[in-house]
């Protein structure tokens, strides 16, 4: 006991902030929170885009935040935070585990992935982890070249390994509808991809259409499914979050 007590008094405290629509479940967390020495909550948001900019402003070093919430959603809440501050750690909170899902929040560069009804004790140790730089799936403790191997591990298992099929090399997307077939293979919406090429939404969604055509597919995520099996779109090793 009296060595956990030292080890709490020389570790550096680190600050969070909270993101959930729900302020009973935010103010329950933090008291929770408040417990611990070398935690210190530092602010709360109920919205994505306020979160965003609570982080600006604060620059926490860990931000809990839930799947669900208005405006934004979780994942694209944690794909700008991980664009903006790279450093930050994000764990995601949500009232349902499911494995794709976990997959998206990681690739959008999560540090963790936790339903709401774990344990305090549990999503303390988390929260420490992530603060040293550690990822955490499943109660699996990985190092950045670990997190990317799961990813990667896990695409292949729903995508099947990123190899071209002999029989299947042409690629019949013009270099601009693959450009666009490679930034939604990493979630970015419309939006975020007009912004990123400087171009309007509709030529987007215009470009959209024509993949979609072309692939013979439904919508973006069967596109991005087929982009990935036949490996004409690969996921580097700086996309895990990493930016």
């Amino acid at each position: 006991m009296t060595k956990n007590r030292e080890e709490s008094r020389t570790r550096q405290k680190a600050t969070i902030i909270i993101v959930d629509d729900h302020p009973l479940f935010r103010d329950g967390l933090q008291k929770a929170l408040d417990f611990e020495d070398d935690l210190e909550v530092i602010g709360q948001s109920d919205d994505g885009e306020k979160a965003l900019q609570l982080a600006r402003d604060l620059h926490p070093d860990v931000v809990l935040l839930d799947v669900s919430l208005p405006t934004m959603n979780g994942l694209q809440v944690a794909r700008q935070l991980k664009a903006e501050h790279s450093d930050i750690a994000v764990v995601m909170l949500t009232g349902y585990h499911d494995t794709e899902q976990v997959l998206h929040a990681m690739r959008a560069g999560a540090s963790a992935y936790c339903a709401k009804d774990i344990t305090p004790e549990k999503l303390i140790s988390i929260i420490r982890d992530v603060a040293m730089g550690l990822y955490i799936v499943d109660e699996e403790r990985m190092d950045q070249r670990g997190i990317e191997n799961w990813i990667q591990t896990h695409i292949e298992a729903m995508t099947g390994p990123y190899m071209i099929d002999p029989d299947e090399h042409f690629v019949p997307l013009s270099p601009r509808e693959m450009e666009i077939l490679q930034f939604v293979t990493h979630g970015l919406s419309n939006k975020e991809i007009a912004t990123k090429l400087g171009i309007s939404q509709q030529t987007v969604k215009n470009h959209m259409t024509s993949i979609l055509k072309k692939l013979n597919v439904e919508d973006r995520t069967q596109a991005a499914v087929t982009a990935l099996r036949h490996g004409w779109v690969r996921i580097q090793g700086n996309d895990f979050g990493s930016s």
